[in-house]
């Protein structure tokens, strides 16, 4: 096979977003909540437990009156974040207005942080003449995150779910891409970490790559195995 073009999905693998302990703690401390460290390290658990982190842990289990709404969040603005304060409002905080800041906080580039191989190997495609793409179920913007790590000038192009009501693993969303980029599915390469979500590319005829979602300390050459595949 010749790879001539490359999807990578954002969270999970070419960044990470931050802790649940840290996300919450960027919220709390500007609008004046002093929580006791223990009670906010419970709440930090709470939160992740619940799934509340965008990008984070999955939640435990959903709720019944979430369930519908959690299957189709990727879809819309509107469902992405109502899923996702639904699932914060599970966990008791000071205040009521947190549970749209947190969710706020989770779309701001200081939330996530590049695995520290995605830089090189998005560098390594471009100097082949691979395209790039991003292909992500997300319910906001995330071209501010690439542009903001200077990422952005290494991507031809985004295919975000809530941009076109089409959710992965809908092989639909993975043609648009290969699209974008002008490739057939044959020569192109899905690089994810959902085995669901991101195999889903496979229906199409693209090859597929899985990687570990980890923490960006935890992996840190995960990526590269996609540059030796192309040389």
């Amino acid at each position: 096979m010749t790879i001539k073009g490359v999807l990578f999905d954002f969270s999970g693998t070419l960044f990470r977003v931050e802790s649940t302990e840290a996300w919450l703690r960027a919220v709390l401390g500007p609008r004046g909540y002093d929580l006791p460290e223990e009670e906010l390290l419970r709440c930090a658990r709470e939160l992740d437990a619940a799934g509340a982190l965008p990008g984070g842990a999955s939640p435990e289990s959903v709720p019944p009156e979430l369930t519908a709404l959690w299957a189709v969040r990727d879809k819309s603005a509107e469902e992405h974040r109502a899923a996702y304060t639904g699932l914060a409002r599970r966990v008791p905080l000071p205040g009521a207005e947190l549970y749209d800041a947190l969710y706020d906080r989770h779309m701001e580039p200081g939330a996530w942080q590049p695995y520290p191989d995605a830089a090189e190997v998005l560098a390594g495609l471009r100097e082949r003449g691979v395209g790039v793409a991003v292909v992500s179920n997300i319910g906001w913007d995330l071209r501010p995150v690439f542009r903001a790590h200077g990422l952005d000038p290494l991507v031809d192009a985004y295919v975000l779910s809530y941009e076109h009501g089409i959710q992965k693993p809908d092989a639909r969303l993975f043609a648009t891409a290969c699209e974008a980029l002008g490739e057939e599915p044959g020569d192109v390469l899905m690089v994810g970490d959902d085995r669901r979500a991101d195999g889903g590319a496979a229906a199409l005829g693209c090859a597929v790559r899985l990687v570990d979602h980890l923490p960006a300390d935890r992996r840190p050459a995960a990526l590269r195995p996609v540059l030796d595949a192309i040389r």
